[in-house]
């Protein structure tokens, strides 16, 4: 979708400077090319080691001059991309982190995958979803300026739209598209995700990080209902940081801006109460997302493999941190085996949990279930046997000889890693009638490997979105 007023504005910063966007066939032709997609020779300008793309941000080079910043990321089969406005000159080339398109940008293009990868696997459901966008698109993003992300909560068909009529309450913001009449429902959802990074190394630095969202459904009569929401830690609860709050929040303590995790300073971290007051979109929404860092990984991990002539011998050790609740809804651990052959013979010692072995025979699953024992400790030793290789089987160029990880699926129900909690009592209606409040909270693991100690292996992690 193209937005004409945007690049009008776009034209007007930058003047003679200007790169215009070209038409659909030549910057796709451009943007595959920019993403190795096409041609994965080596060319200077772009595969050159002194230039290192940040945070799925490219400069596509087209007839007219780069392009930049282009949001691109692959999921799947499907790319997703979007040009952001800068609302400043792009020469010299601003920080990222001033760009505040980038980060809209990014919450649009990570909504859109959450609209659309349900349906991946499915080819008429995939191309019914896409066929929507185009009308979801005007709702979230009329006029180039995303008003609403979540697009799951939209309408798919024009027929459902409420016309804005002229007697509408003017008090009533545009993210309220109806009203609501029945007895007042507060829906609270805190749902963060761990990103691990661990080596068992002395020399290279274990890395690990929370990323949480707020999601809220408020059914509350009125046609600009106030609410007051409170996020609490408990007194050993790790502080949140790097907040991004929905547009319908009033207002915002300070203080909760200024914690950040860019900062190295520890004087910014602010523990709370994290205090929102808002007036909610009619539907589902994320209210924040932040980040924190907690002090330990909730699951740590050693693994070791070793290359023995014809077999490979491998060791894993998992421990669940004390602080952890032992409660999962499931929890396993995945061993790949890249650039070889089908396993064609396994031998193993498991002390707690069942390992299976996948259809393809190139993956061994540890099913550890809901529970570790109650030494928090689990073990897995065995020997790994393959036959010849073949295309069948998955490859990596990272992972070549005894480069290798394992990697952690969990989730835990009514638990965070943070400890940050919605406390029902705090919540405020001002508006009549007392609401029915529901909180949850769920952990699960998002990129979470385990690195084979006895290999050399990647130690800067940079992430697409999830």
């Amino acid at each position: 979708r193209r937005y004409p007023t945007v690049e009008v504005r776009a034209k007007t910063f930058n003047g003679s400077t200007h790169v215009a966007v070209p038409d659909d066939s030549a910057f796709l032709k451009a943007l595959l090319f920019e993403l190795r997609l096409t041609d994965q020779n080596f060319v200077e300008y772009r595969d050159t080691c002194t230039r290192i793309n940040k945070a799925s941000v490219y400069a596509v080079r087209t007839e007219g001059g780069d392009l930049w910043p282009v949001l691109a990321f692959q999921k799947g089969n499907l790319i997703y991309v979007c040009l952001p406005l800068v609302e400043e000159a792009l020469k010299p080339q601003p920080p990222l982190l001033s760009i505040s398109g980038i980060s809209q940008g990014l919450d649009l293009l990570s909504g859109i995958l959450d609209f659309i990868s349900p349906s991946r696997k499915n080819e008429a459901e995939l191309n019914a979803k896409v066929g929507q966008l185009r009308n979801l698109l005007l709702q979230a993003c009329p006029l180039g300026t995303p008003l609403q992300t979540n697009l799951r909560s939209l309408n798919s068909s024009f027929d459902d739209i409420q016309d804005f009529s002229p007697n509408r309450d003017p008090k009533q913001p545009a993210w309220r598209t109806n009203t609501y009449k029945g007895k007042p429902h507060i829906n609270v959802s805190i749902a963060e995700k761990v990103k691990c990074m661990q080596y068992d190394k002395k020399d290279v630095v274990d890395m690990w990080q929370v990323y949480g969202t707020v999601t809220c459904k408020c059914d509350i009569e009125g046609a600009a209902p106030n609410v007051t929401l409170s996020l609490n830690l408990p007194t050993n609860g790790s502080p949140l940081q790097d907040f991004v709050v929905h547009h319908c929040v009033t207002s915002i303590d300070s203080a909760m801006l200024m914690s950040s995790s860019v900062d190295a300073l520890d004087d910014s971290a602010f523990s709370g109460p994290y205090k929102f007051p808002f007036i909610p979109p009619s539907d589902s929404f994320d209210l924040c997302s932040y980040t924190s860092q907690v002090p330990v990984p909730p699951i740590l991990g050693r693994y070791q493999l070793n290359e023995e002539g014809s077999q490979l011998k491998l060791a894993i050790n998992l421990k669940l941190h004390e602080s952890i609740k032992n409660a999962f809804e499931f929890c396993e651990a995945r061993i790949p085996f890249f650039n070889r052959g089908p396993i064609t013979h396994l031998e193993y010692k498991v002390s707690y949990g069942q390992l299976d072995l996948s259809r393809e025979k190139s993956l061994l699953v540890w099913v550890i279930g809901q529970k570790f024992p109650k030494s928090l400790e689990i073990s897995l030793t065995g020997t790994v046997t393959f036959g010849a290789t073949s295309e069948e089987h998955p490859t990596d160029i990272i992972c070549i000889g005894n480069t290798a990880y394992v990697k952690l699926y969990f989730r835990i129900p009514d638990f965070t890693l943070t400890g940050c909690y919605v406390d029902q009592h705090s919540v405020q209606l001002f508006s009549p009638g007392k609401p029915k409040i529901n909180a949850s909270r769920e952990l699960t693991s998002s990129d979470y490997y385990i690195w084979n100690s006895k290999a050399s292996a990647p130690i800067i992690y940079k992430t697409l979105l999830t």
